[in-house]
Parts: structure tokens; C-alpha cells; sequence
């Protein structure tokens, strides 16, 4: 189980339209969801939605067979793999997560720092 289903900030129904929409309301820098990835993919189950800077990210959360963890985006050596998409997003209110824009091929970075509630 991956610590998704009692917490506030999984967004189990939702989109990724629904899910922008919220995050483009909210209009905070930090404001996020996860939600189930939209290819029902058991390699990439679900994916971390994020506000910054105008803009929202979506990043693809992997799901590890091999070691049964959890990491973000694209596989990368060296990479922070969790044990659950709870300790990702624990992990993530206190360090940095930092956010690829690869149509303008820049980085920024923020915290998560506001849970959406998709309504």
C-alpha cells in the first residue's frame, strides 16, 4: 500500500484537468494533490501535482518492483526512492522538490506547502 487512501491531499477521483483547475484556484506557490495517474500504469500509479509560479507541474510518481519503493519523475541514478507516496510528500514539506519545465528546459524549486482539496 502506498499511504495514499485516508490522506487529506490524495485526490482519488480526480483528473488531471480537475486536478490544474484546483491548483490554478488556489493560486499558491506549494499547493499540491496526488492524484492516480491518468495511464493506470502499476509502474507509475499515481502522480504529484503541483503549483508553482503560475504554473502546474505533474510529476509521475514510479512505483519500483524490484526494491518496492516509490520515486519521482524520471528514473535517474542516484535518485530518492521512498517506501511510500506519504513519506514522498512528508519528505517534500521540508526538503525542496525541485520542479523540470522541459518546454522552456528550466528549473525551479518549492516545498509542498498547501494541500488542495478537489471539490
Amino acid at each position: 500500500d502506498a499511504g495514499v487512501h485516508s490522506k487529506a491531499w490524495y485526490a482519488a477521483t480526480c483528473d488531471r484537468k480537475m486536478a490544474e483547475d484546483a491548483l490554478y484556484r488556489s493560486n499558491k506557490d506549494g499547493s499540491f494533490l496526488i492524484r492516480k495517474s491518468s495511464g493506470q500504469d502499476s509502474r507509475q500509479p499515481y502522480t504529484l501535482v503541483v503549483f508553482y509560479n503560475r504554473r502546474v507541474y505533474n510529476i509521475p510518481i514510479r512505483f519500483i518492483e524490484s526494491t518496492r519503493q516509490y520515486a519521482l519523475g524520471r528514473e535517474k541514478s542516484g535518485e530518492e526512492r521512498f517506501d511510500s507516496v506519504a513519506e514522498i510528500v512528508e519528505n517534500h514539506q521540508h526538503s525542496s522538490l525541485v520542479l523540470i519545465d522541459s518546454q522552456n528546459n528550466t528549473k525551479d524549486s518549492t516545498k509542498l506547502k498547501h494541500i488542495v482539496r478537489v471539490s
